[in-house]
């Protein structure tokens, strides 16, 4: 199971993992992860295959509502991350309150930083920061029809 570290510990966590080996190719990526789908759990996966550590970025529930309306998250923070942590593709959840990942990412600075292709790194908050500091940024292919927004289309229709 993964660990899920505070925000505020991230910093030292990162740091403590890469002196331990400086070879060591950390990988991250962020969401909501409200109800986990197949989409995820590819985009999850593909991201661990890319390096040795996999760090999750979480929305904080204040966080997704501001993105996402005020009936999201339907999960709370708390759940998201436990769910996320079971998973084995997964080494380490931080929640972060901002509305983007930048600060999330000032912090771990990983080798990449995986997005789903409907992002492009031209419109990515992100990608700023994590070229400022020579990481790769990697999309991505999208699972058709997968999305938490077409599950809770789908349960509210039926």
């Amino acid at each position: 199971m993964a660990e899920i570290v505070p925000i505020d510990q991230l910093e030292n966590k990162v740091q403590f993992l890469r002196s331990k080996n400086k070879d060591l190719k950390i990988v991250t990526t962020n969401g909501c992860f409200d109800i986990l789908h197949t989409g995820h759990i590819k985009s999850l996966q593909k991201a661990k295959s890319l390096g040795d550590i996999l760090i999750i970025g979480l929305n904080s529930d204040a966080s997704v509502k501001k993105i996402k309306g005020e009936d999201r998250p339907i999960n709370n923070e708390k759940d998201r991350a436990e769910i996320l942590a079971a998973l084995s593709c997964i080494d380490f959840v931080s929640i972060f309150h901002e509305d983007t990942a930048e600060k999330f990412l000032e912090i771990v600075k990983p080798d990449i930083y995986v997005k789903g292709e409907e992002y492009s790194v031209d419109i990515l908050p992100e990608a700023k920061i994590v070229k400022k500091y020579g990481g790769e940024i990697f999309l991505v292919p999208m699972i058709p029809n997968s999305s938490t927004t077409n599950l809770i289309k789908k349960i509210k229709k039926n």
